[in-house]
């Protein structure tokens, strides 16, 4: 099985590569499991000071796997949703996301969940499960902490699309720059990151996410139930067949 999902640990820094080009790194069973697997990974390493999750498309994410929702259900992937994001927000490092490309539905909650996302001008965000007969059940742990009350509002209940400067100026990402500019930006971050000592680093995000990982805890199971349960509709079945059977033609 091919690897859909890398880890590689250079110089303090762990890098998590999205890289599942034949569904634009839908969030798949597989492609969740291996994020999990290496976002656990290099909390563990002693030698890992911080940790970026980027894409190695030109997209960052589509959100849920549609054929797998369609086919197996979503059971598993919503909990793992609700899982990868606990990952995030527990982990002892430093996340940092670097998002270029589009990031649809579900992709919102690993930029949601991290600790600073960075973001080019041109990055498109949409939270698209209302138009499917769906709601952004398990990413609203991290998304709606993230944004005013109008703006998730005007998120989660339109569905339209949005750049990195708007999702900055909404709470969604932590910085916009021009695209040109964002890999200077998060070297930057990092260099910043790396002046902290290991143990205040993880105290002071403790500290930060107190209140998010108790909800998480608190909800996650509930959400992830409502989330499957919701992929599993007549209503939502029959609108993800009709978008897949656009795509194919």
């Amino acid at each position: 099985m091919t690897e859909l999902v890398h880890l590689a640990v250079v110089d303090g820094i762990a890098t998590i590569t999205l890289d599942s080009p034949d569904n634009k790194n839908a969030l798949s069973q597989q492609l969740t499991s291996e994020l999990l697997a290496h976002l656990e990974t290099a909390d563990r390493d002693d030698a890992v000071r911080a940790i970026v999750i980027r894409s190695a498309l030109d997209v960052f994410c589509s959100g849920a796997d549609l054929s797998e929702a369609t086919s197996v259900g979503m059971k598993v992937g919503a909990q793992r949703m609700v899982d990868v994001q606990r990952a995030i927000v527990a982990n002892s490092k430093p996340v940092v996301t670097r998002v270029a490309g589009p990031v649809r539905a579900g992709g919102i909650g690993i930029v949601a969940a991290s600790d600073i996302s960075i973001a080019g001008h041109s990055a498109t965000f949409a939270l698209t499960e209302v138009r499917l007969g769906l709601a952004a059940a398990t990413i609203s742990l991290t998304v709606i902490p993230r944004l005013t009350d109008r703006a998730a509002s005007l998120t989660f209940l339109t569905g339209n699309s949005f750049d990195g400067v708007e999702a900055a100026s909404l709470g969604l990402v932590t910085q916009s720059v021009p695209d040109a500019e964002v890999d200077y930006t998060l070297a930057e971050t990092l260099k910043s990151l790396l002046k902290g000592a290991p143990q205040g680093l993880r105290e002071s995000k403790k500290l930060l996410n107190r209140e998010l990982l108790a909800d998480i805890d608190a909800r996650g199971t509930d959400l992830a139930e409502l989330s499957a349960s919701l992929f599993g509709s007549p209503a939502a079945q029959e609108a993800m067949l009709a978008f897949l059977n656009r795509k194919k033609k």
